[in-house]
């Protein structure tokens, strides 16, 4: 993204190309809706999770499959930046967004400032643009509690697992693997 001289809001609903034009301030710009939202950086322990769980996802990941640390994804009416996105094998390695039909799973980690948009906002945008799976991550007092959702005949996700810290279990999406929380930081 550029450093504007002098920003302002468009004169119209925000696109995709106005993004470019922000500032590099460590917040994290999305498009919902034609409108702009903006979300604060996180902090140390909501980043290392992410790290984690990326890493989890890769050292499991089949030949080809790429795990991505907070790309964009197009979604209906916006642009998205989930905490960790799945890309299906043959997708270019040097995209900046990632269309919706390339996307196998995306992972958000909630934050105090992330948490009705993670819950609500994004999960509806996600369903709508087909994404397969999402999880949504908690930060409990006893370690990370994953919730699993699967998208469901139309435009919504449904509840198929919730991982606790101490629970390891074997989950199928984005592929067969083994999460285990518990291993991951507090």
């Amino acid at each position: 993204m550029a450093q504007p001289t002098q920003w302002r809001p468009p004169a119209r609903a925000w696109r995709e190309e106005d993004l470019r034009d922000l500032p590099e301030d460590g917040n994290r710009y999305e498009i919902v809706d034609g409108s702009l939202h903006v979300t604060p950086p996180a902090g140390y322990a909501h980043h290392e999770l992410a790290d984690d769980i990326r890493m989890a996802l890769r050292q499991a990941a089949p030949e080809g499959w790429r795990v991505i640390r907070e790309i964009g994804v197009r979604v209906p009416g916006g642009n998205l930046i989930p905490d960790v996105t799945v890309l299906r094998p043959g997708v270019p390695a040097d995209g900046m967004w990632a269309e919706p039909v390339d996307v196998a799973l995306v992972v958000e980690v909630e934050s105090p400032s992330s948490r009705r948009h993670d819950r609500f906002t994004k999960p509806a945008l996600y369903a709508e643009a087909g994404i397969p799976a999402y999880w949504r991550v908690e930060r409990g007092d006893f370690g990370p509690v994953i919730h699993r959702y699967e998208l469901a005949k139309g435009d919504h996700y449904r509840l198929v697992g919730t991982v606790g810290p101490d629970d390891p279990v074997t989950v199928t999406e984005p592929w067969p693997m083994t999460l285990t929380p518990a291993t991951w930081p507090r």
